[in-house]
């Protein structure tokens, strides 16, 4: 699950950074007008991104059948959590949500998960704020990638990031990286997971870290971040139409 939003040093050396090409919208302001155009914005999605209609289906009839829980989500909010850890339809949505944000324009007519990408900021926001704005600090084993960090940097992971704070015992073969992440946005979604048991704590793309531990020995790196708040390079972007002032693509 903990696939980074990183830019590539080598085959199986990963560089934390500050994910400029992600899209990192928080929708501050807007949301109430975004969620009016969703039923037409939902539909042209369907049509272009057949994963994404069938993980929203499945999710959608699975959430109906556990009926009306106690739930500070909305219907939409929770399909969209359960949509994400559906099928594994989270890695081709986090390797759009990665590139989106290059441009205005690769967001507008490039980008196929709008809608979800929407509804789970927004679920993750309504979820922090039910839970009373708490921080997780959460130990995680990656085995396989090396990642590289600057101590003092600040970076982000640039997609929705799920940590499950279950360490992995013992040493992985090959490259290992040690997290140790204190994050204050991320939010406990294994409720509304698909298979909750393989989901924890899920980190939207725009909460910054700082990097305050940085130990690197042969293959082996242990990291830690700690949560410094948030940046967003877009905020209610897709309201914003295009060059015609046209808001549909």
């Amino acid at each position: 699950l903990l696939a980074m939003a990183v830019a590539a040093v080598a085959n199986d050396v990963e560089r934390l950074d500050m994910a400029r090409d992600s899209f990192d919208d928080r929708y501050e302001g807007c949301g109430p007008a975004m969620a009016e155009e969703l039923p037409v914005l939902n539909a042209s999605e369907f049509l272009k991104n057949q994963p994404f209609a069938q993980a929203w289906l499945k999710a959608a009839a699975k959430w109906q059948r556990r009926g009306p829980p106690e739930s500070p989500l909305s219907p939409e909010q929770a399909t969209a959590v359960m949509a994400f850890t559906t099928d594994g339809l989270h890695r081709e949505f986090n390797a759009a949500v990665r590139m989106a944000g290059r441009s205005a324009q690769q967001y507008r007519d490039n980008f196929h998960f709008k809608t979800l990408h929407f509804l789970l900021t927004q679920a993750l926001q309504k979820l922090r704020d039910a839970l009373g704005q708490k921080c997780y600090e959460l130990l995680e084993n990656v085995c396989g990638t090396r990642f590289v960090a600057k101590r003092g940097d600040t970076v982000r992971f640039g997609q929705f990031m799920s940590l499950t704070g279950r360490e992995t015992p013992g040493d992985c073969p090959g490259k290992q990286t040690l997290f140790h992440v204190y994050t204050c946005h991320g939010v406990d979604i294994a409720f509304f997971a698909q298979h909750g048991g393989d989901w924890g704590v899920l980190i939207p793309p725009y909460e910054t870290f700082q990097v305050v531990e940085d130990n690197e020995a042969g293959d082996k790196a242990v990291i830690q971040l700690h949560s410094t708040g948030t940046h967003s390079k877009y905020n209610c972007e897709w309201l914003k139409g295009d060059s015609t002032g046209d808001s549909l693509g």
